[in-house]
């Protein structure tokens, strides 16, 4: 296959959740661009839309849905509307995630704990689980999950946000490992110090992030732009051999 090629997802349809803004905006402005239709997907129908605008303003194809993935109803209308109006889905890129709370694990109160884990893990599951019914449909299909770099060593003050983050690693292998034979590669990129709205309290904390930074070979914070790369090559056919995989992307963070 010619490498110009490895990349092209023209054909393809792409839903994006968490893509209003920050990793997720960036993830689904890369995949349009490489000629993906893409479903922007966030809570807020609004805020979609501006993204997909936008992509279509450039030369994109992209539709907005809303869909909070914390909420079962708002998944299974998101598949229906999928089902009819594609008949199909090839890429799913689950990143619409939650942190509510930043503080001491002792104080995690319930509230905080089940919208973490609502979204964080069971959003995941089921988001992948429709979506894996329709590759399956198809012939396969890809699906990334956003983890972080605080699945493998829990964030200070970010203790059930590490917890649910360490629970998509294992999510993403064994989705990979059951769903390998039908066609369907499963792989994770686990972000490191990103700017984004989501990660304001590291910012906002000036002695939280200046551990971080000097714990950080490449010497900075990265950007939204920066993650989506890895995204687009996992979902592409220059991966095709790629599945179970958790790629990290700190910045020898966790050298």
């Amino acid at each position: 296959m010619p490498a110009h090629s490895l990349f092209d997802l023209t054909g393809k349809i792409a839903l994006v959740t968490g893509a209003s803004r920050g990793i997720g905006e960036s993830i689904a402005r890369l995949l349009a661009s490489h000629g993906a239709h893409v479903i922007v997907s966030s809570r807020k129908l609004e805020d979609c839309e501006t993204v997909a605008q936008s992509i279509r303003e450039q030369g994109g194809q992209a539709e907005a849905l809303a869909c909070h993935v914390g909420n079962m109803d708002h998944i299974t209308a998101a598949f229906q509307h999928i089902r009819s109006s594609h008949g199909r889905l090839d890429i799913l890129v689950n990143n619409a995630a939650a942190n509510p709370y930043f503080g001491h694990i002792l104080d995690t109160d319930l509230a905080a704990y089940n919208k973490t884990v609502e979204v964080n893990v069971r959003g995941y599951f089921f988001m992948s689980v429709e979506a894996g019914r329709l590759m399956r449909e198809h012939g396969g299909g890809a699906i990334v999950n956003t983890a972080s770099v605080n699945a493998l060593q829990p964030g200070d003050r970010q203790g059930i946000y590490s917890i649910t983050k360490a629970a998509v690693v294992n999510m993403t292998k064994a989705f990979a490992k059951e769903c390998g034979p039908l066609g369907i590669r499963v792989n994770a990129l686990l972000p490191g110090l990103t700017k984004t709205k989501f990660a304001s309290a590291l910012f906002a904390d000036e002695a939280i992030s200046k551990a971080w930074m000097s714990k950080i070979p490449l010497g900075r914070h990265a950007m939204p732009d920066e993650m989506a790369g890895t995204v687009l090559y996992l979902v592409s056919d220059a991966a095709t051999y790629t599945t179970g995989e958790c790629i990290v992307v700190d910045g020898g963070l966790t050298l």
